[in-house]
């Protein structure tokens, strides 16, 4: 009698692909008009870290600058990259509104144009964590770190408010088969699976962000207009699945909305990471 064999085949995503695709919904819209609510993220992240002035600080996957300007605030030098050249500006037009002095640069998160141990402390917020590539993102963060220097990291969960934005986004476009969700970024399976073979210590501490908006519909606009992933999906769908999805996302946030007015009071639940390098 014939068998049929019922093992798994391990499916390799096509992670150059796959960049190519984060890339363009990141640079599209303005993430800038969602990182600029974030900054208590970077300024408490820099707090954990407990930077001193003169430390040198790579910002990794830095968006509009969050904690790039943190950590020049705290008199650090500071060299901020990120692949989106547009977000880099709006980065640089913030340092030279607030008269800081940081370097930036475009670069991938998967491979940085440093020396290895070139920096005391190494950051990304709500950055690294979408790199296609974890494994090589997270070796490319040790590498550029001195031993007995820092990892500093923010990280969506995936039980979180925006983990479960981005797990409805995946109702409607599932993301390739084999590639790794980036919530993984924020559990502490994943992190020791990463960073534990080079670290000293691994704290990750569950913080919570508060998205305050107008009311949910605020949210959504802003979100749908401005936020790369969400502008994305939107726009792959037809009229039906923009309506439903919409739907779905507006449940979420009143599921979760603390205000008890008819603004949004919204909770979402992020990883604050501190990696002592051995």
């Amino acid at each position: 009698m014939a068998t049929t064999s019922t093992a798994r085949q391990t499916v390799t995503p096509d992670l150059a692909a796959l960049k190519i695709r984060q890339q363009a919904a990141w640079s599209s819209g303005n993430y800038a008009i969602v990182g600029t609510t974030l900054q208590i993220v970077g300024e408490e992240l820099c707090e954990a870290l407990d930077l001193r002035s003169g430390s040198s600080v790579l910002d990794v996957a830095a968006g509009n600058g969050m904690a790039s300007l943190a950590a020049a605030r705290r008199w650090c030098d500071v060299t901020s990259t990120d692949y989106v050249p547009a977000l880099l500006e709006c980065a640089r037009e913030r340092a030279t509104a607030e008269r800081l002095s940081i370097e930036f640069m475009e670069a991938d998160a998967e491979c940085l144009p440093f020396d290895a141990a070139a920096f005391d402390v190494v950051v990304s917020t709500f950055g690294v964590m979408f790199t296609p590539n974890q494994a090589t993102a997270a070796s490319e963060l040790l590498r550029v770190c001195k031993p007995g220097g820092r990892i500093g990291l923010a990280n969506w969960t995936p039980e979180g408010f925006i983990g479960q934005v981005f797990k409805t986004l995946g109702k409607y476009l599932p993301p390739p088969a084999g590639a790794r969700s980036p919530a993984l970024w924020g559990t502490h399976a994943a992190l020791e699976e990463m960073f534990g073979h080079e670290a000293r210590s691994i704290r990750a501490e569950p913080k919570r962000f508060n998205f305050r908006y107008r009311s949910p519909d605020h949210f959504l606009d802003v979100f749908r207009t401005f936020y790369g992933p969400v502008l994305k999906a939107f726009a792959a769908l037809d009229p039906a699945g923009q309506q439903n999805l919409r739907d779905d996302l507006h449940a979420l946030i009143v599921r979760m909305n603390r205000s008890g007015d008819t603004t949004m009071v919204v909770p979402s639940e992020y990883l604050e990471v501190v990696i002592a390098r051995r």
